[in-house]
């Protein structure tokens, strides 16, 4: 079974630890492994942490944290030899790398899947850190390459210019979803796209800040072809943050589909899934339900509620 990657990138400041630590708060039962050029780099939460030694940090919950150093193929090579191994692996980019070198670099690593790629940008400062005349072309590259953008600090500046902010980085990073993001509070099913079909309960929500998520969950019955499926979650116009699924591509054969922002990534399915089905997760003042469902019934799919989630839910900060 391939294992699952997503990289995050973002200049000094931006805002990754604090991503990531919310990110190891929220992994409920997920076993996720971070990996890091050197711990000093990214200081996770004392309280997570139940024992470290060289190059490992043991966190509560079954979840570690382990250095690469030079090599990060050799890291992943010790990771998938883990038993038990892990169930997503995250790379912190550190503040001047551009992650598409290191996605380019994961395509030399056997047994795991590319889900994308998360820039952290501060609201208040990457405009003016962009025009900075030694580190503004390496902000440009790792927006540009970016599936996601994470608006940290949102707090700190007026809606309009959140507003402005979103306007410039369609133009920078067009193929991205923005996300204004305020203390890393972004559900893992979104920043990661690890979620299970039909199921949020592995996304507690503590606090109702507003209602911010929407999600829909459906059964897909009979055959699918995997480039209309791919077009139609990849169409900004609907507002599909993350999506991720199982169908039927044609008799007797399964596929599974990843996407982010506009990425969409298909596999073959090794057996049978035990749900035919597709979870959509958006912004919910974007994320258009309704039309998802009449586009996929007009590729003459049977769409139906899943039994684990009856009806399109609303979420809340997480």
């Amino acid at each position: 079974m391939s294992t699952p990657v997503t990289v995050i990138g973002g200049y000094l400041g931006a805002g990754k630890t604090t991503l990531i630590n919310a990110i190891l708060r929220r992994a409920d039962g997920l076993r996720i492994a971070v990996l890091v050029n050197e711990f000093g780099a990214l200081p996770i939460d004392e309280d997570l942490i139940i024992a470290q030694d060289s190059d490992v940090i043991s966190i509560a919950g079954g979840c570690i944290c382990c250095s690469f150093g030079d090599s990060l193929v050799d890291a992943f090579t010790k990771l998938l030899a883990l038993d038990p191994s892990p169930d997503h692996v995250v790379i912190e980019a550190s503040g001047v790398a551009i992650p598409a070198s290191i996605a380019a670099t994961l395509s030399l690593v056997q047994g795991v899947t590319f889900l994308g790629t998360v820039a952290l940008a501060d609201a208040e400062t990457v405009r003016d850190r962009a025009r900075d005349r030694y580190m503004g072309d390496t902000i440009i590259r790792q927006l540009e390459g970016a599936d996601i953008v994470l608006l940290s600090k949102p707090d700190l500046v007026s809606a309009e210019k959140i507003a402005t902010l979103k306007e410039w980085l369609k133009e920078i990073a067009s193929g991205a979803q923005v996300i204004a993001a305020e203390s890393g509070q972004v559900p893992n099913a979104i920043v990661l796209g690890a979620f299970p079909f039909g199921s949020r309960t592995a996304y507690p929500a503590p606090e109702d800040h507003g209602a911010l998520y929407k999600s829909l969950a459906l059964e897909l019955n009979g055959s699918v072809n995997p480039a209309d499926l791919q077009r139609i979650l990849a169409d900004p116009s609907l507002g599909i943050l993350r999506a991720k699924g199982s169908f039927e591509s044609a008799p007797g054969a399964f596929t599974e589909i990843q996407a982010v922002g506009t990425r969409v990534t298909y596999t073959k399915a090794d057996a049978a899934p035990k749900h035919c089905g597709l979870v959509c997760i958006g912004l919910a003042a974007r994320f258009d339900a309704e039309r998802v469902l009449r586009v996929l019934t007009r590729l003459g799919v049977t769409v139906a509620a899943s039994p684990e989630n009856a009806k399109c839910e609303t979420w809340s900060h997480w």
